[in-house]
């Protein structure tokens, strides 16, 4: 493989990590409280393999790393008792999975058959003693939320020291290496009746998408130009899907 491939795939791979990460985002423009994932790119030196002087030449490569845009996304009323949105930007809710506890920002929550609070995945919502039992309060609807710990701010609420440490697994969760700093009872901010929407904006992501198509495209006809490789192709992921 010469040094121009090599150049042209490392842009190519990092171009289609981009473009994977940009389908994400409009795939789940309408998930409750989604988080845009993004892409950053870095070039880095290498030795060149072709090099007139070999002591002396380099070649610049393209790597990426991928963060979260944690913004907050608008607020949707819903009229629904259960969900809940968080006002600030740096709480978390805590779900309890199979893996072990996860955390979101989204609030679309649902009563399984037996009153306990769960995501719209039957993940158990916490609070700081357990899973939260809910029963809605009889008499003049004022929207609340009655469980046997409490009202809706018995919900355990959390924040992280370094938010871009935290791993998206899909579905909204999010998975932490370090533990969290749990917020005092009383002093996170909640919304009933309403949810956080994504932070999605679906122009500015199709206008990415369009730039990013066209740029991968400029560039694969240059890395493939003359006799077809198909090993770098199927490594840069061209003509996938």
């Amino acid at each position: 493989m010469s040094d121009k491939q090599m150049i042209g795939l490392s842009g190519l791979i990092a171009m289609r990590k981009h473009l994977d990460s940009i389908a994400n985002n409009v795939a789940n423009q309408t998930t409750p409280a989604f988080k845009a994932g993004r892409v950053q790119f870095r070039e880095y030196l290498t030795d060149a393999k072709e090099a007139e002087v070999p002591d002396l030449a380099k070649r610049s490569m393209v790597s990426t790393s991928q963060f979260t845009d944690f913004a907050v996304g608008g607020v949707k009323a819903t009229g629904n008792f259960l969900d809940v949105a968080l006002i600030d930007d740096a709480s978390f809710f805590v779900v309890d999975t199979a893996a072990g506890p996860r955390y979101t920002r989204s609030g679309a929550f649902t009563l399984d058959g037996k009153g306990k609070l769960t995501t719209l995945d039957g993940a158990p919502v916490m609070t700081s003693n357990g899973p939260l039992i809910v029963q809605q309060r009889d008499g003049p609807g004022d929207g609340s939320i009655s469980t046997s710990q409490g009202r809706v701010a018995g919900l355990r609420m959390v924040r992280f020291a370094d938010r871009q440490q935290l791993t998206p697994e899909g579905g909204g969760l999010f998975s932490s290496v370090t533990p969290p700093i749990d917020i005092p009872s009383g002093k996170g901010r909640l919304a009933t009746g309403v949810l956080e929407m994504a932070n999605v904006r679906p122009a500015d992501e199709m206008s990415r998408m369009m730039a990013a198509t066209h740029a991968y495209d400029v560039l694969a006809k240059t890395v493939f130009k003359g006799e077809p490789a198909e090993e770098l192709r199927k490594l840069a992921g061209a003509g996938e899907d």
